[in-house]
């Protein structure tokens, strides 16, 4: 529905003046279905280990199989795939709903006409049955929730409010009503991953034409995973991100890798290999060989993880996203071999 200017006031659909003062309400730290005012709350469950479990949007992610570390951070999808910038999913009950739109209406903040239709549409003058709330227990008024990061498409989520009973699925042409699929999208975008920055041998100093071993702490590439849920309704979604490969770029044309193609191929649960005394004459599996000096600076060594994703839901869905990587750039000094002669 388009915005309306009657006289000097701007009459703008509920689902967009729900999505404006979304924007303008602080996150909420009580607990409860809903927040105190139906929007954006975020309660957070500290468990024993240290690892926390947050309730955006409407929707729980477990973070506690997460990536960790200083260095961590996000995936970027290997396509042009985003995570849904916003969605659907339970926001009131009957009386919840209620006690938010009516000072709204009292405030006549939208216009007295179209107080009135909202007032007809959600039968707010019946005092059994306005609401739905002879329905209590039953079910949700479902309403939309923001990205908090407001990306490109956030306020999409225009519809008004509307029912869903318990074990119902929403309506059809609903996009991004919350589903196992789209809480998977949404767990996609909370994994954190390792940071990137790769071991090398020699590690102070490479020198011209000696090949450099590159490899990543076996111990910390581990796959890791985020759970997003709405147990209202008993949904829930698994992303999982598996790491599958090294890429790295030397950050000079004047150099080649190991092997040729840059990309280094998880193997026994490990990237690259550590190098060890006695393999100075062997060719490593990841690495890197400079041809030329870096001089008195040094040259910007790019290695990017790739990370698989796929997921696991509710009533045996599951699939798999687009992949994501994560990279890091490192500085290497390249020093030529200093000849003696006798």
């Amino acid at each position: 529905m388009p915005a309306v200017i009657r006289g000097r006031r701007l009459l703008l659909p509920l689902g967009i003046v729900t999505l404006i003062l979304a924007a303008a309400t602080p996150a909420h730290a009580e607990k409860g279905f809903g927040g105190t005012d139906g929007e954006t709350e975020q309660n957070a469950d500290v468990g024993d280990d240290g690892t926390v479990s947050v309730t955006v949007g409407g929707i729980v992610f477990d973070r506690s199989k997460n990536g960790g570390g200083g260095s961590a951070g996000a995936l970027t999808s290997s396509t042009s795939w985003t995570p849904p910038p916003c969605w659907y999913a339970p926001k009131y009950t009957p009386e919840q709903l209620q006690k938010y739109l009516e000072p709204i209406w009292e405030a006549e903040s939208t216009g007295y006409q179209w107080d009135a239709e909202q007032r007809e549409k959600y039968n707010a003058d019946d005092e059994k049955k306005g609401f739905n709330k002879d329905k209590s227990g039953e079910g949700y008024w479902w309403g939309s929730y923001v990205n908090e990061s407001y990306p490109p498409g956030w306020d999409s989520c225009d519809k008004d409010y509307f029912w869903v009973d318990k074990g119902d699925p929403p309506p059809p042409g609903i996009e991004n009503a919350v589903t196992p699929e789209v809480l998977a999208e949404l767990a996609y975008a909370e994994i954190r991953v390792p940071g990137t920055e790769v071991t090398l041998a020699p590690a102070e100093a490479t020198k011209v034409n000696l090949p450099t071993w590159a490899w990543l702490d076996g111990a910390e590439f581990k796959p890791v995973s985020v759970t997003a849920s709405v147990p209202t309704i008993g949904i829930q979604a698994t992303a999982t991100a598996e790491p599958v490969s090294l890429q790295i770029k030397p950050g000079t044309p004047d150099a080649e890798t190991y092997p040729a193609s840059g990309v280094c191929e998880i193997n026994d649960g490990r990237i690259g290999e550590p190098y060890a005394k006695g393999k100075a004459d062997e060719t490593p599996p990841c690495g890197v060989k400079y041809l030329r000096s870096s001089g008195d600076g040094s040259f910007p060594l790019q290695a990017t993880v790739t990370w698989e994703i796929h997921w696991t839901g509710t009533d045996g869905a599951g699939g798999d996203l687009p992949d994501g990587d994560f990279g890091a750039t490192q500085d290497v000094v390249v020093q030529e071999i200093q000849a003696i002669n006798r």
